[in-house]
């Protein structure tokens, strides 16, 4: 939640514009006024770390967001119907998954061009098989309930059947994964910024800010470790949000 409001509310937050330079003060260490120094560029690195979540979380999110969307459907019909359309989907998805997934997503990235969109859309691409997946096993355990054979006693059709009665009982399991995906994402989305692929100067993004720091690092190591520790932050935070809602949810785990 603080990770979100700080996002949205960056502007309110920040002390100094993003990109506003002060040619006076570059690499200046720590002070009242800049509380965690300057870069080569003499921009306030405390400011450019709270923008940068907004580019951060908007990958991790959206991305994700791409990713379950398509993964969910995918694996709710191959389920659902079983026989060649399973393994038709099944198939395709196990080709899917024998090219890694970053650099799948880095292929993406480079075809369509360096970008905060093109990188959301590649990291969301590169992560459906995980999502289709689990939604398929999901499904394989709902669609034998009793309350689905009822719905096929009534005549009930199959799209009725799959949106209305099986697809918001599987989901459960999807949950977690989701949440620990946006860590995933946003991880990846860092690295992407890290080797030119994602988010572009002068936008921040906390990978770019590493990425931008990397030559100076043995004089100035605190600008690439400021954003480093906002990266695994968010991605600890989503694992354990992850964590939680898996311990809330399943109920062998309520004692």
């Amino acid at each position: 939640m603080f990770l979100v409001l700080v996002a949205v509310f960056a502007p309110f937050i920040a002390p100094y514009p993003y990109a506003k330079q002060h040619s006076s003060l570059s690499n200046a260490p720590s002070s009242a006024a800049h509380l965690l120094g300057n870069d080569r560029l003499g921009r306030d690195i405390l400011s450019r770390l709270i923008y940068g979540s907004r580019q951060s979380l908007q990958m991790g999110v959206i991305a994700v967001g791409i990713a379950a969307s398509v993964g969910i459907v995918l694996g709710a019909v191959a389920g659902f119907y079983g026989g060649w359309v399973d393994n038709l989907v099944m198939r395709l998805l196990d080709i899917y998954q024998a090219i890694p997934m970053f650099l799948l997503s880095v292929s993406l990235a480079a075809v369509m061009g360096p970008s905060l969109r093109n990188a959301i859309i590649a990291l969301g691409i590169g992560s459906v098989p995980g999502y289709a997946r689990i939604m398929r096993a999901s499904v394989l355990t709902v669609r034998e309930k009793e309350y689905v054979e009822s719905a096929r006693a009534i005549n009930a059709r199959n799209g009725t059947i799959l949106f209305k009665y099986i697809m918001p009982n599987a989901i459960g399991p999807l949950i977690v994964q989701i949440t620990m995906g946006v860590g995933g994402c946003i991880l990846a989305g860092s690295a992407l910024s890290f080797i030119g692929l994602g988010v572009q100067p002068p936008i921040p993004e906390w990978g770019a800010m590493i990425s931008d720091a990397r030559n100076s690092m043995r004089e100035y190591p605190t600008h690439a470790l400021y954003p480093g520790i906002c990266v695994m932050i968010s991605v600890l935070s989503c694992n354990l949000l992850g964590d939680g809602l898996r311990d809330a949810l399943d109920p062998r785990l309520k004692n």
